[in-house]
């Protein structure tokens, strides 16, 4: 039996980990040796997340003695939609190429409208929820209902 599921990678989570971390920091910076441990995130692991991260405009570095990292957006417009888009690129590939761009022999062809699909619904939860929301562990009432649903906490 083979067990593969959606896979939400290490580099995302770690990420996701990372922004909630410095997003609780309102002091000020704080260092990647602080995030790396608070979150249990290999060290050199997160600063390549950091440096993606940066890249894509949601942390600055500040240098100095009391440098580290902080947030250089609104915590409320940086979704995890964004977050995977950053670190692993687009939410739904197929071998490589984004569904609109999968072409199929016409007996399959709606094979890509059912990629189309699961790719508006992995939207409806990751492009509605923000790191705000995950510091604060409120989370939009349509994604909390999802998960009181019957047979969702278990895998199959």
């Amino acid at each position: 039996m083979n067990n593969r599921a959606m896979r939400i990678s290490a580099k995302v989570d770690y990420a996701l980990r990372a922004l909630v971390e410095i997003a609780r920091a309102q002091a000020g910076p704080v260092s990647a040796e602080d995030v790396a441990a608070a979150q249990d995130i290999p060290r050199n692991f997160l600063q390549a997340v950091l440096s993606d991260l940066r890249r894509a405009g949601f942390v600055a570095s500040r240098r100095g003695q009391a440098g580290g990292w902080v947030l250089a957006r609104d915590p409320g417009t940086i979704s995890i939609a964004d977050v995977i888009r950053a670190t692993d690129g687009p939410l739904v590939s197929i071998h490589g190429s984004r569904a609109e761009d999968v072409r199929y022999d016409p007996s399959v062809a709606v094979l890509q409208w059912v990629w189309i699909a699961v790719r508006s619904s992995l939207r409806e939860v990751l492009e509605n929820v923000t790191i705000a929301q995950l510091v604060s562990g409120e989370l939009p009432s349509d994604v909390v209902a999802r998960t009181s649903e019957t047979g969702v906490w278990e895998s199959r």
